[in-house]
Order: structure tokens, then C-alpha cells, then sequence
């Protein structure tokens, strides 16, 4: 399993398109583990460069 850190743009597009090519894989498999991982960085990299901002209070008219 060749995986690396996504460290840069580029390197989110190409895991994304990877994570859909693999989106059939069956778990327990070796292509069910390579998604995971990927799901997992491409989480962890979505978190420090989209991160989502919690509302302080909702104002209603």
C-alpha cells in the first residue's frame, strides 16, 4: 500500500479520485483498507484547510 501524506491541493484531487475508484471495494479487502486510510487522510486534511465555522448565535427577525 502506497499511501502518502496530502499535503498539497493537487494531492487532495488525486486521493479523491482514487477513494472514487475504490468506492466498491468490499471490507476486510485490501482495496476495502486503502479506503479507509484514504477517507481518514483526506478527512484529517479537509479539517485543517475547510474548517467549519460554528455559528455563535442564530439572530431571527
Amino acid at each position: 500500500m502506497n499511501i502518502k501524506p496530502i499535503r498539497t491541493k493537487a494531492d487532495y484531487r488525486a486521493t479523491l479520485a482514487d477513494i472514487e475508484a475504490l468506492m466498491g471495494a468490499k471490507a476486510n479487502s485490501a482495496d476495502g483498507e486503502r479506503l479507509d486510510v484514504l477517507v481518514t487522510l483526506v478527512e484529517a486534511y479537509e479539517r485543517k484547510h475547510f474548517p467549519l465555522e460554528h455559528p455563535g448565535h442564530i439572530v431571527s427577525n
